[in-house]
C-alpha cells in the first residue's frame, strides 16, 4: 500500500526519534525512505554596527551541514535495517513547501512526520511545520508525537 514513505527531519529530538517508527512503517510495507532536512536562509539581512561584519555564507554552510548530518541519521538507521533510502537536503523559507513539493517529485505515498505539539498562541504565532504541512498537501500524513 505504501511504497514511498517521506520522512522529513529538523533534527530535534522528536523528530529523532520518529526515525524508528519510519523504519518499523517502511519495513512493515517493504517501502523506500526518503529523508528530507530543509535548511533555513538566514531570516533578516545582516547588520553591520561597528565594523563587525557577518558572512552569511557561513551561515548558509553550517545550517546545509547540520541538515545533512539529521538525514545521515536517517540514512545511517536505514542501511542498518536494510531499507531502500534517499537523502535529500533543501534550502527554503518555506519548509513545508519543500516537504509537500518533495512528496510529490517522488511519488510517495504518505508523509511521516513529528509533531512538537505546540498549543495556544505558541501554535498561532509560530504556527508549524506539520500543521502547514497537513493543510498544503492531500497525501495521508502520519503525525507522531
Amino acid at each position: 500500500m505504501f511504497h514511498t514513505i517521506l520522512l522529513p527531519t529538523d533534527g530535534s529530538a522528536l523528530a529523532d526519534h520518529a526515525i524508528a517508527t519510519a523504519i518499523a512503517f517502511a519495513r512493515l510495507n517493504h517501502a523506500k525512505l526518503i529523508g528530507l532536512s530543509v535548511a533555513q536562509p538566514l531570516p533578516l539581512a545582516p547588520v553591520s554596527e561597528g565594523g563587525i561584519v557577518f558572512d552569511v555564507s557561513v551561515y548558509q554552510q553550517q545550517m546545509q551541514d547540520a541538515a545533512r548530518h539529521h538525514v545521515d541519521k536517517i540514512g545511517a538507521a536505514a542501511r542498518a535495517a536494510d531499507i531502500p533510502f534517499e537523502g535529500l537536503v533543501t534550502v527554503s523559507a518555506s519548509p513545508h513547501q519543500d516537504i509537500v513539493e518533495t512528496a510529490v517529485k517522488y511519488n510517495c505515498d504518505i508523509i511521516l512526520m513529528a509533531s512538537h505539539g505546540r498549543t495556544g498562541l505558541n501554535k498561532f504565532f509560530l504556527g508549524g511545520e506539520t500543521q502547514k504541512v497537513l493543510a498544503h498537501t492531500t497525501l495521508p500524513v502520519m503525525v507522531l508525537r
